[in-house]
């Protein structure tokens, strides 16, 4: 994809800054980060102070400034990465596995496989309830987040997400089944957007979980009106 390089440029850095970290004091700081997500997902950004980030911890403030010079600004942006980068992966496995880039879907089954795409996002909320109670904090508090951590969040796991995502829907397009009108990205924006993001604001990131069956059918709903405004062959439904 066009933009892998701010991907890359991002994991070199992570990469480079655990080498120069000794093993026991990487410990120490993903320990720290661990318990600090609980509380930023409990409180947001903005309520959570150092003090309370220590005791959650259990350290002084002085341990936690040793380990985190940058204080709540950088804990956060490292917790925010450290779990982006975990559901981005996630994310990006359950793409390859119902949109296998070597296997594409036969027009019958489009709608299906769609569906189950959208199904394997929206679990993703049961299974990494702690990043989304994050990422709900900082949409309510964007305004109060630091941009550098904003930007980082992005880079780590919505920006490659959305990019593979318009990839998959590029490849659709070359074998027939979509009609992107010469925007893949936003067509995959389209896609999130009347699947997993009315799913997400309906359910509050996954604080207060649907019915099953009214779940299926606002992903059904969804992947119907995407194929009518995207699909060369239309719903099959």
């Amino acid at each position: 994809m066009g933009e892998a390089g701010v991907d890359e440029t991002n994991e070199s850095r992570l990469t480079k800054a655990r080498r120069e970290v000794s093993p026991r004091r990487l410990e120490k700081q993903m320990a720290i980060a661990s318990a600090s997500c609980t509380l930023f997902g409990r409180e947001g950004y903005a309520r959570a102070s150092v003090d309370a980030l220590a005791a959650e911890a259990g350290i002084s403030t002085r341990t936690l400034y040793n380990h985190f010079p940058g204080g709540k600004a950088q804990l956060f942006e490292t917790v925010v990465t450290w779990t982006s980068n975990e559901v981005r992966d996630a994310q990006l496995a359950r793409l390859r596995a119902v949109l296998d880039p070597e296997r594409p879907p036969r027009a019958g089954d489009l709608e299906r496989d769609l569906v189950a795409l959208a199904r394997a996002f929206v679990g993703l909320m049961a299974d990494y309830p702690n990043h989304f109670a994050l990422v709900r904090h900082i949409h309510a508090e964007a305004d109060h987040v630091p941009a550098e951590v904003l930007k980082a969040w992005y880079e780590a796991g919505p920006g490659p997400v959305g990019r593979a995502l318009a990839e998959a829907m590029r490849r659709l397009a070359d074998t027939g089944l979509l009609d992107l009108h010469g925007d893949a990205a936003m067509t995959a924006a389209h896609f999130l957007a009347l699947t997993t993001h009315t799913i997400v604001q309906s359910t509050n990131y996954g604080v207060r979980p649907l019915p099953q069956a009214e779940t299926e059918r606002l992903i059904g709903g969804g992947v119907a009106a995407f194929l009518r405004a995207y699909g060369r062959t239309g719903p099959t439904r």
